[in-house]
């Protein structure tokens, strides 16, 4: 008796044939899915948010008049008020783009990119194809993972580098005075912004471990997009109850705006530093659990 025929879909991306010329590693290269998602409309529509988000900025302080700033809430918000000084110079009104959208709104294109890349692929039935092709589950993953967190970096520095130029247009080029007392030359200011921007996009690779994985389980892209934004959100809700008191530091968004120790005159690292390792750590475990449940998981759709 003949043995039994496996079903396409249990052997999509697990054999791979020893054809003239095949190399795994030559598979999917990062170019051609990083074209693929620089051409697809949420790209363009997330770069256009955030391209609009300074202008939009300029015109609510032409309308309101000098900001009035409150008390910002998070950790930094009780240290440091950047929007009483957001008018006073371009790298104080980038630092305060930042301020304003570190919180929700650059969480949501790590999400999307995120998300949104392996789930998209199973809702248009196209997964099984890449697949067999044939690309390897890990080269697969590992492309898309890579393309996604950069395109993550690119909208972090999008923003910040639109507002450095709408903000020299508006405001003028100078220091970044400190709400606390004293200011950053100019030339100072950049390298700090630069580490501002670097920390928020490691404290934010918990949603992308949280995104990506969720991507590997479903075949709906806005459920694996929408559940990274609902627990992103659910841990700020959670770092906002005192009551838990030092189990808060295991909270990633406890660290979120521990950023603010770099817009000090005395550059601080201690709470970046705790906060990049609470962050990275999450985000690792969440990325082995994708590729441990993709490598293991039936493609068939």
């Amino acid at each position: 008796m003949s043995a039994p025929v496996q079903p396409p879909e249990a052997r999509v991306g697990t054999e791979h044939p020893e054809a003239p010329g095949y190399r795994a590693t030559r598979t999917l290269p990062l170019r051609v899915e990083a074209m693929r998602q620089l051409r697809r409309r949420r790209t363009l529509l997330m770069g256009g948010v955030l391209t609009a988000l300074p202008f939009i900025l300029i015109i609510a302080f032409a309308i309101g008049g000098t900001p009035d700033g409150e008390d910002g809430g998070g950790r930094g918000g009780s240290r440091i008020n950047l929007m009483d000084v957001a008018t006073e110079s371009a790298a104080n009104f980038a630092a305060t783009s930042l301020f304003v959208s570190a919180g929700f709104l650059l969480v949501v294109p790590v999400a999307l990119f995120c998300g949104d890349t392996v789930a998209s692929e199973a809702s248009w039935s196209s997964l099984r194809y890449l697949l067999a092709a044939p690309v390897p589950r890990v080269r697969l993953l590992w492309s898309k993972l890579v393309v996604a967190l950069g395109f993550s970096l690119a909208a972090m520095v999008l923003l910040p580098l639109v507002a450095l130029v709408a903000g020299t247009a508006a405001y003028g080029w100078g220091p970044l005075k400190l709400p606390t007392g004293g200011a950053l030359t100019a030339g100072d200011a950049v390298p700090r912004l630069a580490i501002v921007v670097a920390f928020i996009f490691v404290s934010q690779l918990v949603t992308a471990g949280l995104a990506f994985w969720l991507s590997t389980k479903t075949d709906a892209p806005l459920g694996a997009v929408g559940g990274a934004v609902g627990l992103t959100i659910v841990g700020n809700v959670l770092d906002a109850v005192t009551a838990l008191g030092s189990w808060r530091d295991f909270l990633p968004a406890h660290w979120q705006f521990a950023w603010a120790d770099a817009l000090q005159p005395q550059l601080e690292w201690g709470g970046m530093i705790k906060g990049t390792a609470v962050s990275v750590t999450y985000a690792l475990i969440l990325f082995a659990l994708a590729f441990r449940g993709f490598s293991r998981k039936d493609i068939v759709s």
